[in-house]
């Protein structure tokens, strides 16, 4: 078996119909022949769009068979205990031309009962936002269900719904059963269970180019909603130079910003887990075990838990998520 070494996979582009040109523009990922691409794909262990190694030894291994060879060296061993042969984690970039549908995903014990899937919780890292760009995340007031039926059926849905200004730098933590949606002119990466349930409840009556409107899933989503009215819907934390920075803490995924100026090295003795790195700001060189790898915006890599140390050398002001199970 070839030696562990922190990989990166082959690009997956999806066209939706939301979608714009910002993979392209901002972050430098040609997408044709695509039209519009809206999302890509970074790191994935779903069936039918499985990341494939794009270099080094292991290049065109998929990723469920290097879980297979590698088991806890990859994962963790708790990780492998818990998750086995699947990937938990699933990694995107965004980019809303358009505003996204409304929609809900369903909690864990809702995806297994119905889909025998994991749920869908994730987490939001705004990386460019257009003046005035806004989004939705949860209702603006206390909410039961027939207040929401009556609302979506006068089809009144904003009146009821949380609306966010929002600028780069922002985080948003979106827990299975929270209504939301991605309004236009965001780009985002966005880190998720790996799962890709969608229930779709109002998508402002758009058309494809066949004419053809999106499927909505409105019986499915009225169990799948938390009604709850929450006091806060945006995640707040402190910016600090060169050290780790907790942006979100879940059963699922722990997301950490890390802001870099000077040289940082992190150690993950502790740590019985992979270790995934979104570079969302500028340039820099990730060293490890005497091998460099040049870092720059839009590039994902996963770390195996068989790596403990790395140094992270900024060649310009540098922003990155750092993400672990």
């Amino acid at each position: 078996m070839s030696e562990l070494y922190p990989l990166k996979f082959k690009t997956i582009f999806k066209e939706k119909i939301w979608g714009g040109e910002k993979i392209r523009t901002v972050l430098h990922k040609e997408f044709a022949p695509l039209k519009n691409c809206g999302e890509t794909w970074e790191i994935s262990g779903v069936k039918e769009n499985e990341s494939v190694v794009a270099e080094g030894p292991l290049a065109g291994k998929t990723l469920s068979e290097l879980i297979r060879n590698y088991k806890g060296e990859l994962l963790g061993e708790k990780n492998y205990e818990k998750s086995g042969d699947e990937f938990p984690l699933l990694v995107k970039f965004i980019d809303a031309n358009e505003d996204l549908s409304i929609q809900v995903h369903p909690n864990d014990e809702i995806a297994w009962s119905r889909h025998k899937s994991l749920g869908k919780t994730e987490v939001w890292y705004i990386m460019q936002a257009d003046e005035g760009a806004t989004l939705i995340s949860g209702f603006n007031r206390e909410m039961d269900e027939p207040t929401y039926l009556k609302h979506l059926e006068g089809n009144r849905l904003g009146e009821i719904l949380n609306k966010e200004d929002v600028k780069a730098g922002d985080v948003f933590f979106i827990p299975g059963g929270r209504v939301h949606t991605i309004g236009k002119g965001l780009l985002l990466a966005e880190i998720q269970q790996s799962s890709d349930i969608t229930y779709r409840i109002y998508d402002f009556d758009r058309t494809d180019d066949e004419g053809n409107k999106r499927e909505l899933h409105t019986e499915e989503a009225l169990a799948a909603i938390d009604y709850q009215h929450y006091p806060s819907y945006k995640n707040t934390y402190q910016d600090e130079l060169n050290k780790p920075v907790e942006l979100a803490k879940s059963n699922y995924f722990t997301t950490n910003l890390l802001h870099l100026d000077q040289p940082l090295t992190r150690d993950y003795t502790l740590h019985d887990s992979f270790v995934i790195l979104i570079c969302v700001q500028g340039k820099a060189v990730l060293q490890y075990n005497g091998t460099e790898i040049a870092l720059k915006t839009g590039d994902c890599y996963l770390l195996p838990a068989a790596i403990k140390q790395i140094t992270i050398r900024p060649l310009e002001e540098f922003k990155m998520l750092e993400c672990f199970a």
